[in-house]
């Protein structure tokens, strides 16, 4: 199941919490709980990518994207994800999460986002997303306008330009097994 209530609560909090500048982290900490474990008592990876939400979403609100997605009546979704993970990350482990954008393409926003324990990173995630409308994709240069950024991303890092690269040589659809 969903948690709703650990998303409202990060939500709360991200709203007391001063603004961000567009390209700052945000941080949030969590903590793993015997509901988010695997059968090899192990955070769940399908749970590590829902607790990533609990930090893009308060990312979203601390920066201004979710003020402008409401007011232009925009939706946001997930549309690829690369994730690497390092460390085990066991029931009661405290956990630090960092998210931040990193820019922007023609057609989706990139997140970096970090899982820590102390100072040991458990585990990171590339998150590709579109904004989008009932039209359809809304391209992210209009989205930065709105936000009052240019609408020209900063320069993405290389092994985030290296991972769009190689997402474009991946067939869609995939084949058929």
């Amino acid at each position: 199941m969903y948690p709703f209530l650990r998303l409202a609560l990060a939500a709360r909090a991200a709203r007391r919490a001063p603004p961000l500048g567009p390209f700052e982290a945000h941080e949030s900490r969590h903590l793993c709980w015997p509901w988010d474990l695997d059968p090899w008592a192990e955070l769940n990876n399908g749970r590590t990518l829902t607790l990533y939400d609990l930090g893009r979403i308060p990312l979203g609100l601390r920066t201004g994207l979710v003020r402008v997605l409401r007011a232009e009546g925009w939706g946001l979704t997930v549309a690829g994800a690369s994730v690497r993970y390092r460390r085990r990350v066991r029931a009661f482990d405290r956990l630090a999460m960092r998210s931040r954008l990193a820019g922007w393409d023609a057609c989706f926003l990139y997140i970096d986002q970090s899982l820590w324990k102390g100072d040991e990173a458990a585990g990171q995630v590339l998150i590709r997303m579109a904004v989008t409308s009932p039209a359809g994709i809304v391209g992210p240069a209009e989205v930065a306008l709105r936000l009052g950024l240019p609408p020209e991303s900063p320069a993405l890092p290389a092994w985030i330009e290296a991972w769009i690269a190689a997402e474009a040589t991946r067939p869609w659809p995939p084949a058929r097994s």
